[in-house]
């Protein structure tokens, strides 16, 4: 089946909801999520969105701790034009009706780790599931917006994929999971909004959709990719048997939350001197450095000293959530560890969130854009999703119309059903337990070394399973998580430094410049330059 449409959106999170929303008025959008509306990272992110909002604070404030957080190679004009929409961006959710946390001076701002001033506006702890409520219930009721629920996107229809000579995106083919049906979904914008990769890694707080798709599709055709190296891992998921990828926010750090070692006492201040409130590449080392010196199964991190009202006001999901398993954090510390969070890095776009083909453009954490740097400052990456999917709602309005060309129908007609999906199942623990041994918080070139060996096998396992068989959900995300791993450790064998979150025992001082990590492939042979 062969539909067409103004816009293509892969990805259902806040970037390509805001997106959707912006160019609904006068375009026709199709809006392809993976699972349901509501599934997605934006959704389990607890924070907040980060902006200037208080007379007390300032745009060059915000910019600084930005700057400091990325290490120093985040791209100057991409951070002030965040940075200065910020308001902005802010002021349109509440025009949607997210209702943000409010006191008796106005909303409630927090301050996180790294934040020099409290900015961070949010929904009590469950900001990213608000602001998704909200939106959805506005997608829902869009007659523009035509929505493609339990379809997950399979590659991206380039114009050298039909033989044409320019390079331009054209829409994607999509699977149907329910049916398993792949439809050909022809649009002359395309926006990819599919977040970042979290499941490459053993141990995430993301969700199960975050398989790098975005990332992978994007490099396939021909995109440059850039600072994949770059994965943050939050310092504290919650460490408990029951609790899946359930994350502790960086808020409770910031309302005085203290780590703690097995006897109670603090390790934070002697790795930093902003102990708690140091960005989470320090501490997620810190806390990794002190697991792995003491034998350590975790860490805690307490915040018992403060009024139970106080956490029930703030932090209700989270003390909800504790209670459920037995750990009521008015009284006791939290078991925390460490845990694959964020892709700073991903597709390597410009402040109108156009990408190398035309036609394609990326929003949200499958970007690059040069916001993050080198790690991502607590709260910014709902304003970047903001930010960016009007950049390119705008972008994409200010085209002018074209015509599509034929668009080949999806070719099943020589592969078969799998035979063996054990194989699928086998590939993607094998994949996300090396990755999560070999290029977690602290690297070596030896770890790395290895790890690329393996994940080239892989690759040559899965392609060889991909020509042959035909395309299920789970094949398709293994086959984009395999591509992503690549990636992650092609750029981390390249950064011959340690910055931000990359750490490599090999070369642990930082040079005195800093230049990010941008590869590409040659048509041919599919390598990077």
């Amino acid at each position: 089946m062969t539909l067409r449409f103004d816009v293509l959106i892969i990805g259902s999170g806040l970037a390509g909801q805001a997106a959707a929303l912006r160019l609904a008025r006068t375009r026709k959008v199709a809006l392809i999520s993976k699972r349901t509306l509501e599934d997605s990272a934006s959704s389990w992110a607890q924070g907040g969105i980060a902006a200037v909002l208080d007379n007390r604070d300032s745009i060059e404030a915000h910019i600084r701790d930005t700057i400091t957080a990325g290490a120093f190679l985040n791209d100057a004009r991409a951070t002030r034009f965040v940075i200065e929409n910020g308001r902005r961006a802010v002021d349109w959710l509440i025009e949607q009706g997210v209702p943000f946390t409010r006191d008796e001076g106005g909303y409630h701002l927090a301050r996180e780790g790294g934040h020099s001033a409290r900015r961070v506006i949010h929904v009590a702890d469950t900001t990213g599931l608000a602001v998704q409520n909200t939106l959805t219930s506005l997608i829902r009721r869009q007659p523009n917006i035509t929505v493609l629920e339990n379809h997950i996107a399979v590659d991206l229809i380039t114009g050298g994929k039909l033989g044409l000579n320019e390079q331009r995106c054209h829409g994607a083919y999509v699977l149907d999971s329910t049916s398993g049906e792949v439809l050909t979904l022809g649009a002359r914008n395309t926006l990819i909004a599919a977040g970042g990769a979290g499941k490459v890694y053993l141990y995430t707080t993301n969700p199960d959709t975050s398989t790098g798709d975005g990332i992978a599709m994007a490099w396939r055709a021909g995109c440059r990719v850039a600072n994949m190296e770059f994965i943050q891992f939050h310092p504290t998921c919650l460490y408990h048997p029951q609790a899946k990828s359930f994350l502790i926010s960086e808020a409770v750090r910031g309302e005085g939350g203290r780590l703690l070692l097995p006897d109670g006492s603090r390790f934070m201040p002697r790795h930093d001197p902003r102990g708690e409130l140091a960005p989470r590449d320090v501490v997620a080392r810190a806390i990794d450095f002190e697991m792995k010196k003491r034998g350590l199964d975790c860490v805690y991190l307490d915040i018992s000293h403060k009024p139970a009202a106080f956490l029930a006001e703030h932090f209700p999901n989270i003390l909800a959530r504790c209670l459920e398993l037995g750990i009521d954090i008015a009284r006791q510390a939290i078991p925390v560890v460490p845990a694959a969070h964020y892709t700073c890095g991903g597709v390597v776009s410009d402040l109108r969130a156009r990408t190398d083909i035309a036609g394609l453009y990326v929003a949200g954490e499958a970007s690059c854009t040069g916001l993050h740097g080198a790690n991502r400052l607590a709260s910014n990456s709902l304003l970047e999703c903001l930010v960016f999917a009007e950049a390119a709602a705008s972008d994409i309005l200010q085209q002018p119309a074209g015509d599509l060309p034929p668009l080949p129908a999806w070719d099943a007609s020589r592969v078969s059903d799998p035979d063996e999906e054990i194989v699928i199942a086998h590939n993607w623990d094998e994949l996300r337990r090396f990755m999560w041994d070999y290029v977690g918080i602290v690297r070596t070139t030896k770890r790395l070394q290895r790890a690329q060996n393996r994940v080239r096998l892989l690759a040559r396992e899965i392609d060889d399973f991909y020509s042959h068989f035909r395309v299920s959900h789970d094949l398709i995300e293994l086959r984009n998580l395999v591509v992503t791993a690549d990636l992650i450790i092609r750029c981390a064998l390249r950064r011959h430094e340690s910055r931000g979150l990359h750490f490599s025992r090999n070369y642990p001082e930082t040079l005195p410049r800093a230049r990010n990590t941008v590869i590409r492939r040659r048509p041919r042979r599919g390598l990077e330059d």
